[in-house]
């Protein structure tokens, strides 16, 4: 039998187990909410030589950039590493309202006079002298079942970033689905309180998708994804043959917010 009738008949069998009013619920919802605009988010990593570069990026987002995308619209979150590694590295994360709005904002920001007289000095002695090694930058679309993003608690005290790298585009696009189908609902139920989700579409790591997740501790944390691998749907998802072989490797990094994050 060829594989995709037999993953199409294993998936009407694991679908039917999984079937249910929450089911049907979670279905029409992501069905509703694709029609809205999708959130699109840029994730950057910056790598320092020192911490001195880093405190020279801490201000110019602080006091020129932030501030400036905020008048578009756009939420920025800034994060350290939850082990405060030397030399440091540190991340943030654009929030754009939609794919036209990255487009229009990413150029109008350079047309922004107020934006362009703060940042002045830092962008003449960063030239110079350099401010940091380099940065990467993902970007990615929001998922159809969580289109916007979802703000933590403000007892966040830990934000777990995961980065699921897939053999092939394919496998990456059902695993997509699979939280869409079904995980998303799981995650929500046992406490992964869930940031954002994004497939992405320009980044280092490729293919593959990124998510963050929030909690007050470590503690809730190990608590939480033990109870996400005891729910019996996840043991129902796990075994459906359409979900086999979505994930090659996992990534994972625990950060704290920043000060000055919004997010």
């Amino acid at each position: 039998m060829k594989r995709r009738q037999f993953i199409k008949g294993s998936a009407l069998i694991a679908g039917a187990a999984v079937s249910g009013t929450a089911a049907a619920g979670m279905n029409q919802s992501a069905k509703s909410q694709t029609a809205t605009n999708k959130e699109i988010y840029e994730w950057r990593v910056y790598h320092f030589k020192n911490s001195g570069g880093k405190k020279r990026v801490d201000d110019f987002y602080k006091t020129a950039l932030i501030p400036t995308l905020n008048k578009f619209g756009v939420k920025v979150g800034a994060f350290g590493e939850y082990d405060l590694s030397d030399p440091p590295t540190v991340y943030y994360l654009l929030v754009y309202p939609s794919p036209e709005e990255y487009q229009k904002i990413k150029n109008a920001i350079w047309e922004d006079s107020e934006f362009i007289e703060k940042s002045n000095s830092y962008f003449e002695n960063s030239a110079e002298n350099g401010t940091y090694t380099r940065f990467e930058t993902y970007l990615m679309e929001a998922f159809d079942a969580i289109p916007k993003m979802r703000m933590p608690n403000k007892e966040r005290g830990i934000l777990e970033l995961r980065t699921y790298e897939s053999n092939n585009e394919e496998a990456g696009q059902r695993k997509i689905k699979m939280f869409n189908t079904g995980e998303l609902q799981i995650f929500d139920e046992v406490g992964l309180h869930a940031c954002f989700f994004g497939e992405i579409l320009a980044g280092p790591q490729m293919p593959a998708l990124m998510y963050m997740l929030w909690f007050k501790d470590l503690e809730e944390r190990t608590e939480n994804w033990k109870k996400f691998s005891d729910h019996p749907n996840w043991a129902i998802m796990k075994a459906n043959l359409e979900f086999a072989n979505t994930v090659s490797v996992v990534n994972k990094k625990f950060l704290i917010p920043l000060e000055y994050s919004q997010i």
